[in-house]
């Protein structure tokens, strides 16, 4: 596994490139981290059922409360 994440800047959102990270913290609410743990395991059933056709998935397009919040994206370990 690897993390990468995408610096806020006033780039367009094509512009931006993710940079590798060494550490990723959550600052969250005790329902957060449970609400991310539920969807987690549906991220892998979908990779084991795509195959080679999974690129990513948005956590914010399967649970409404994170919509606002910085994107949570789950992608395939090849794009890494």
């Amino acid at each position: 596994m690897k993390r990468h994440g995408d610096p806020l800047s006033d780039l367009a959102v094509e512009a931006v490139r993710p940079v590798a990270m060494a550490e990723v913290t959550l600052c969250a609410d005790p329902g957060e981290p449970r609400a991310i743990a539920q969807c987690l395991p549906d991220c892998a059933d979908e990779m084991e059922r795509m195959g080679a056709d999974y690129d990513h998935l948005h956590l914010s397009d399967r649970i409404a409360q994170f919509e606002t919040a910085p994107q949570f994206v789950v992608a395939a370990a090849a794009l890494g």
